[in-house]
């Protein structure tokens, strides 16, 4: 399917310079760029490559201005970056759409499904089980008793959602992903062993939600574990049990956050971050990669570092660090002409 720089410019209220007939059938890097693809440019480092890319049309921001002669097209928009979500949902939004309830699935009786349904191969829709329209179910996922599922979410192979569950409109959950599995809790014996307490809770997922790939959120052990609205969760992500994850808070991969935390709207977080259990992150924080928090974080706060600290401090901390080898060195060699100086006294 091909496209024109004016068509894409309309279709994302750019502006065309160049030739806006030129036709594009595919997307490239670019600095991994073919004639007859789209690209584009936002962050500043890439810049080099817009004078030797071969694509033909390259999406930049408005203010972007070229320093040698460009043999490429241009589109200028007000955020290259947003303008290619823009252009690749369209993209997504013309593929062929699976609808319909493939054999070797199973649905019960009691479900009720909406229109337009998509049901991949040994899927299994458990009893009461409530969908919206235009769900798409894909091979293999498991949906437990009396689970909600809202119009247009996509449930990818492999995901498990457990009984009581519910998954808001729009929600895109990845493979392997779990919702709804047992909190970690168990109570300890004197004689050294433990007793599991039931998990009787549920979760709550609500709209325009993105689960990773493999990430696990915990059933409350009672009430509710909640992600509000637009929150994005990277791969390998764990959440405990009854915690509540504030609207369009984004999390990248291999983070853990303990039972019982609340976290604020808005948050930023980086790979890895550790958040202790039964405490409350501010809204807007940011919270830097590898970071470990143990006690509540004021709202908009800058954290980095295990235990997290403000950012500016822990950046001082760190350039300390770094200095320790040759500190010591100097050390050692002024304590030897201490013992220099005693000596010849």
């Amino acid at each position: 399917m091909e496209f024109s720089a004016n068509d894409i410019a309309a279709l994302l209220n750019g502006e065309v310079e160049g030739d806006g007939k030129v036709k594009v059938s595919n997307i490239s890097k670019i600095d991994q760029s073919l004639p007859g693809t789209l690209t584009f440019l936002s962050n500043p480092t890439y810049t080099k490559y817009i004078y030797t890319t071969t694509a033909s049309i390259v999406i930049v921001n408005k203010d972007f201005k070229a320093e040698n002669s460009l043999s490429c097209t241009l589109i200028r928009v007000e955020d290259a970056y947003v303008a290619l979500a823009t252009l690749l949902d369209f993209y997504v939004k013309t593929q062929p759409v699976k609808v319909g309830v493939e054999q070797l699935s199973f649905v019960s009786n009691s479900a009720t499904l909406g229109e337009q349904i998509y049901i991949g191969a040994f899927a299994y829709i458990g009893d009461k089980v409530l969908t919206g329209k235009n769900v798409k179910i894909y091979p293999q996922v498991y949906i437990g008793d009396n689970v909600k599922i809202g119009d247009n979410t996509i449930l990818y192979s492999g995901v498990k959602i457990y009984a009581n569950c519910s998954i808001g409109s729009s929600c895109i959950l990845h493979s392997g992903a779990v919702i709804g599995a047992d909190g970690f809790g168990f109570a300890p014996n004197p004689d050294g062993t433990y007793t599991k307490i039931e998990q009787i809770g549920n979760v709550i997922i609500e709209d325009n939600v993105e689960i990773g790939a493999n990430t696990t959120v915990d059933s409350a052990t009672m009430g509710s574990t909640i992600i509000r609205a637009g929150v994005k969760l990277d791969n390998l992500i764990q959440i405990g049990h009854n915690c509540e994850i504030g609207e369009n808070t984004v999390m990248a991969a291999m983070s853990g956050v303990a039972g019982s935390t609340t976290i604020g709207k808005n948050c930023l977080f980086g790979g890895q971050v550790a958040i202790g259990g039964h405490i409350t992150i501010g809204e807007g924080s940011k919270i830097g990669p590898r970071s470990g928090v143990m006690s509540p974080v004021k709202p908009n706060s800058v954290l980095l570092g295990a235990p997290a600290l403000d950012f500016k401090l822990s950046m001082k901390i760190f350039s300390i660090i770094r200095n320790l080898p040759q500190l010591r060195d100097d050390v050692i060699e002024l304590q030897k002409k201490i013992k220099s100086i005693e000596n010849n006294e």
